[in-house]
C-alpha cells in the first residue's frame, strides 16, 4: 500500500496566495496614508501621561499612605487626633518634618 505524501505543490500556492493578500493589504494600507484627508483608525494604545501627572500622581499615592499608616499607628498606641496634630506641628516647627 502507497503511502500518500503531502501535496507541497499546494502548500507553495497556499502560501503564495497568503502572501498576495497580505501584500494587498499593505498596499492598500500606504495608498491610505498617503491621502491627504484620510482618517485612519489606528489603535494607538492609552494615552501617555506627562511627567508632570506621573509626580502629582505619585505624590497623592505617597501622602495616602502616609495618612493610611498614620491612622494604623494612631489606632495602635490609641492616640487622639489632636495629640497627633499637636506632635506634627511641633515636629513641623523644629524643622524635623517639611
Amino acid at each position: 500500500m502507497k503511502q500518500h505524501k503531502p501535496n507541497r505543490h499546494m502548500d507553495e500556492r497556499e502560501k503564495l496566495r497568503k502572501f498576495r493578500e497580505l501584500d494587498d493589504a499593505f498596499a492598500e494600507a500606504l495608498r491610505e496614508l498617503e491621502k491627504p484627508n484620510s482618517r485612519l483608525d489606528i489603535p494607538t494604545g492609552p494615552p501617555v501621561r506627562s511627567l508632570a501627572v506621573q509626580e502629582a500622581e505619585d505624590e497623592q499615592a505617597r501622602q495616602r499612605l502616609f495618612e493610611d499608616r498614620l491612622k494604623t499607628l494612631m489606632s495602635e498606641y490609641a492616640q487622639p487626633r489632636e495629640s497627633v496634630a499637636l506632635l506634627l506641628r511641633t515636629m513641623q516647627s523644629l524643622g524635623l518634618i517639611a
